[in-house]
């Protein structure tokens, strides 16, 4: 059976890639009900350096021509995953149209191909940077915070020019943007000034002068471009996430997958990864620690897995940095268990799972990940090693990682009952200190859409 892992940048598992896995991710914000342009910028260079405020000053109008800076936003663009939102199942590159579920209706992400009609043709850089820095569009219109407009405040001018500069290069993509079918009162954009009065803060990122110049990258990357808290933090009724929590995990909404924590917790963090775990599960998929699945699956396979091997070190570098949210946690004992949904567990699991994880959940790396001490295993949420068994998956194909091993679906085979005892089985043996899991919480995740 094969186990999760810390996804950032979010850990789950449907279907092998590219569409499936597209709508995924994109659901982090509760009232994020809206769309406008997810645009994240991971630079290949430093951004930090002062000339970019006077070239801010002096930004063309229009797009840079130049070969090199339209290459450079290419990168920008594909490492911010921005094709996955703004490309429909079967649709145009960037033409929009994808929809997107939540809480409170149905977005659909604009068209913001070259096409001067219904895509951002007629922009100009000005503009275009305006509209990352403010969260307006440029005719003054409050963009719902779908896309991360608190984290892409952060981004330089550099930068956005860049990614400016590419948009403006690929083929143009005539058709209309999608109308949001959002229902009352979520659809009175005026309502989000009080949303950005608790939780928009604009202005560009700031470099820590007490740090490397890596670990700045890093931040840049986590915090602004790569906008990694959207999922990596708990979203409140408000569709907003408290400082405290930043970065500590937590349930994707609508999606019901689990992004675990980033933090230097021990328990649930990353406070024992390695930096080559960390970098190795970003950009291959696969670590000796776990693998990635859906959402996350789908920001490696269309974006990580292309990001420079510095920029991929530098995020591991801050994120090893982030300090543990809750550190008078403490490590339990295993759980008590009543013997027969135990044994009927253990029963199970070496049936069907011990060939690739072990008798004794030690894993066979890299391919087959240990269950025993995985954290994404023991977590307070049993969400995603119930949705792993119940629907299997495979991790993505990357560069590093072009074949990837997949993981068999359980959910004709198993009842709700067994499949919560071999998922308390996992969760309990071995040393393990995660809670036994119901019959009734498998039943409710295999009624769930798979997203």
């Amino acid at each position: 059976m094969k186990t999760l892992s810390f996804s950032s940048v979010s850990i789950s598992s449907v279907h092998r890639m590219p569409r499936a896995a597209r709508a995924a991710r994109r659901i982090t914000v509760s009232l994020a009900v809206g769309a406008m342009f997810t645009l994240a910028a991971l630079a290949p260079r430093s951004p930090f350096i002062a000339a970019a405020h006077a070239a801010e000053a002096a930004a063309p109008a229009g797009p840079d021509t130049r070969p090199e800076i339209v290459k450079r936003g290419e990168y920008l663009a594909r490492a911010g995953d921005c094709v996955a939102c703004h490309t429909a199942p079967r649709g145009k590159t960037f033409g929009g149209g994808l929809a997107m579920e939540t809480p409170f209706g149905t977005f659909y992400t604009p068209n913001i191909s070259s096409d001067k009609e219904y895509g951002i043709g007629k922009w100009t850089a000005d503009e275009f940077f305006k509209m990352m820095r403010t969260g307006k569009s440029p005719d003054g219109k409050l963009i719902y915070p779908v896309m991360p407009i608190a984290a892409y405040t952060k981004v330089t001018r550099e930068d956005s020019d860049a990614i400016f500069a590419y948009l403006q290069s690929v083929e143009p993509v005539h058709q209309p943007s999608r109308k949001l079918d959002l229902r009352f009162p979520f659809n009175q954009r005026e309502l989000l000034l009080g949303w950005r009065s608790l939780y928009f803060r604009e202005g560009e990122f700031q470099p820590n002068p007490s740090r490397s110049v890596e670990w700045n990258r890093g931040a840049y990357l986590v915090e602004g471009l790569g906008h990694c808290s959207m999922c990596h933090t708990k979203i409140n009724l408000l569709g907003g996430s408290s400082k405290s929590e930043q970065f500590a995990g937590g349930l994707i909404p609508v999606q019901n997958w689990y992004a675990p924590s980033l933090t230097s917790d021990k328990d649930g963090g990353l406070g024992d990864w390695s930096i080559k775990d960390i970098v190795d599960l970003l950009q291959a998929g696969i670590s000796d620690r776990g693998a990635v699945y859906g959402p996350m699956a789908e920001v490696t396979y269309h974006s990580l897995q292309y990001m420079s091997d510095d920029d991929v070190k530098a995020m591991a570098v801050y994120l090893k940095t982030l300090p543990d949210n809750d550190p008078g946690r403490k490590t339990g004992p295993s759980a008590t268990v009543k013997p027969a949904v135990f044994e009927n567990g253990q029963r199970i699991y070496m049936a069907k799972c011990a060939t690739c994880h072990g008798e004794h959940g030690e894993g066979h790396l890299q391919h087959y990940p240990p269950l025993a001490h995985n954290q994404s295993i023991e977590m307070d949420s049993a969400v995603n090693p119930i949705r792993i068994v119940l629907n299997g998956g495979f991790p993505p194909g990357t560069r590093r990682n072009p074949e990837p091993y997949g993981m068999p679906p359980f959910a004709q085979e198993l009842n709700d009952t067994d499949l919560a005892a071999v998922v308390t089985y996992i969760r309990t043996a071995w040393g393990n200190h995660g809670q036994p899991v119901t019959a009734k919480q498998v039943n409710e995740l295999r009624k769930a859409p798979l997203h």
